[in-house]
């Protein structure tokens, strides 16, 4: 580090600098804009960056090594010098067949991680032929009605083989009881099982809203599910924390750390007030970020969210273990930069995208399709956003050194910037009672809403240029092609559904949702009666009914 002599010659320099060079420049030709800030916090970006930007950082104990703490630098010791990041594409189409047909295309392709999508009736605990379900049947991903469907799934793919990352939120404990019940069936040890379900119901209230059951027993199945897979399942990843769906909802990325994190402690004090043991369950949580545009500001933001969360962990959960400090995520590009108008520009906007991501040391990654803001992505496409991340890992470099910008002037004080600012967001929600009292409040939901508004005003008026949309236009777009989903998907999926119900043992299912009931409405985990329910074909409807009848179902705008 540079002492206090260096660092006032450093200044100085910097202000002669600014008047002998820079400033008869500035009276030629100015600058492009009157000023400079960061793509979401509108914070200003200084012309140059010095050493005495960073006057105050500690190497020791702002940065550390990678594998150490503050894990500022990376949370393994080798990063993609000993493993890359795993390639793990989304996908879900339609039916079982179509979706286990896609997975097989993408491990063949190269891919090294499964991503699954669900429809929306899935989500929302509904199968294919409720009424609720109507025109909403593989839609929006795979329909999951029963175990015959996983099933299909993964015919030929050995789980213990492949990662599996499942999207899936307010069912999730039941996704997981059929993931681990074709572990069984494959003869699969449950401690070889590896992925993660995204089990994140928090962010559902605040930004996507397929909710089932109140915030209470939500929160007790979530902890129901950590206790399970620190006994069983213990290379699960038990919840991946969203900070993605609260960023597409239009926060800052100081708001995606605070809140984040934020649903990260309400998670780890339910499990603590539940009697769990935070050493034991706290190593199975990971995280989910999105990445923009902004390389450099989305690079810090994943370095200064690892230090705050080393912090929380430490100072307000007493961690021990390493491993329980470790912030590890997973990324997905932004689905929202996408535009309809010349969609072959998105693959660029991915690929910076992509490149954040690793530098900013995700432990996997999810590339959006080109073609994501006009419908299903063709197999093209996702050809090629695989490819995008298959080129950055074997062709740029940047995996070939850890953290390759660290030590930057601007990236250090970047970092610095946005933790403090998450930091004094944090701060705001303890206030407020946590998150659960912050989002009850609708506090959280006017903070997103009040950025996302402004941005679209600013994008509107001209202020934020995005290209092919309100700058280099053209005159005529060149047509699409567009995947869409066959509307005989939910005719076949009924079929399909009435069958299972057919072959199966009536009298077992009864059984088995007597004993969810059962485990509902007492201490016992719920996670062994769903696995016996799933393996006797009760369908995934009728499972969430049996836990209906037991919690009700929330309704926007009840307290939390």
């Amino acid at each position: 580090m540079f002492d206090p002599d260096e660092l006032d010659e450093i200044r100085s320099g910097k202000e002669r600098w600014e008047a002998e060079t820079v400033q008869p420049t500035l009276d030629r030709f100015g600058e492009r804009r009157d000023g400079f800030e960061t793509d979401t916090e509108g914070r200003a970006v200084d012309r140059l960056y010095t050493p005495a930007d960073v006057a105050d950082l500690d190497y020791e104990e702002d940065l550390g090594y990678p594998g150490e703490e503050p894990y500022t630098r990376g949370v393994y010791s080798t990063m993609y010098r000993g493993r890359l990041w795993t390639m793990r594409q989304y996908a879900g189409m339609g039916t079982a067949e179509e979706t286990n047909e896609r997975f097989h295309y993408l491990l063949d392709e190269g891919q090294t991680g499964l991503s699954m999508a669900f429809d929306l009736p899935t989500q929302m605990g509904y199968d294919s032929d409720d009424r609720m379900a109507a025109g909403e049947v593989g839609k929006t991903g795979v329909a999951i009605d029963s175990l015959r469907d996983m099933e299909t799934v993964f015919d030929g793919i050995p789980l213990d083989e492949v990662s599996t990352s499942m999207t899936i939120n307010a069912p999730a404990s039941v996704l997981l009881a059929m993931y681990v019940a074709i572990g069984d069936r494959q003869g699969v040890d449950r401690e070889e099982l590896r992925g993660t379900i995204q089990n994140d119901v928090l962010k559902e209230y605040v930004a996507r809203n397929t909710y089932i059951y109140p915030p209470e027993p939500s929160m007790r199945i979530i902890t129901d599910v950590f206790e399970f897979c620190a006994a069983e399942v213990p290379n699960f990843n038990t919840i991946s924390i969203s900070g993605y769906h609260i960023r597409e909802a239009g926060a800052t990325a100081a708001q995606e750390i605070a809140f984040t994190l934020g649903d990260g402690i309400e998670y780890v004090e339910a499990a603590v007030d539940a009697g769990l043991d935070v050493d034991e369950f706290a190593p199975q949580l990971s995280f989910f970020f999105a990445s923009y545009n902004n390389v450099l500001e989305e690079v810090a933001k994943f370095r200064a969210a690892r230090r705050l969360w080393a912090d929380v962990m430490e100072e307000r959960f007493d961690a021990e273990k390493p491993a329980s400090k470790q912030l590890k995520f997973h990324t997905q590009t932004a689905g929202s930069t996408l535009t309809a108008q010349q969609v072959e520009n998105n693959v660029v906007r991915v690929a910076y995208q992509a490149l954040a991501a690793v530098l900013g040391g995700t432990q996997s990654l999810h590339t959006n399709g080109k073609d994501e803001a006009v419908g299903l992505p063709t197999e093209e496409s996702v050809r090629t956003a695989l490819r995008t991340q298959q080129i950055l890992a074997h062709e740029s470099g940047v995996a070939d050194t850890i953290d390759p910008l660290g030590g930057s002037y601007y990236v250090e004080s970047l970092t610095d910037e946005l933790e403090q600012e998450a930091r004094g967001i944090l701060d705001e929600v303890d206030e407020r009672g946590g998150m659960l009292g912050a989002i009850e409040e609708q506090w959280v939901q006017r903070e997103i809403q009040d950025v996302a508004y402004e941005r679209q005003r600013e994008q509107e008026d001209g202020e934020r240029i995005v290209v092919g949309v309100n700058e280099y236009t053209v005159d005529e777009e060149e047509p699409v092609d567009v995947a869409e989903v066959d509307e005989t998907v939910q005719r076949r999926q009924q079929e399909r559904l009435d069958r299972v119900r057919e072959e199966r043992d009536d009298a077992a299912v009864e059984d088995a949702l007597a004993a969810v009931r059962e485990a509902a409405g007492g201490d016992a985990n719920l996670m062994p009666p769903l696995i016996d329910a799933v393996k006797a074909y009760a369908t995934t409807g009728e499972i969430c009914d049996a836990l209906r009848d037991v919690y009700g179902e929330y309704e926007p705008g009840a307290a939390l």
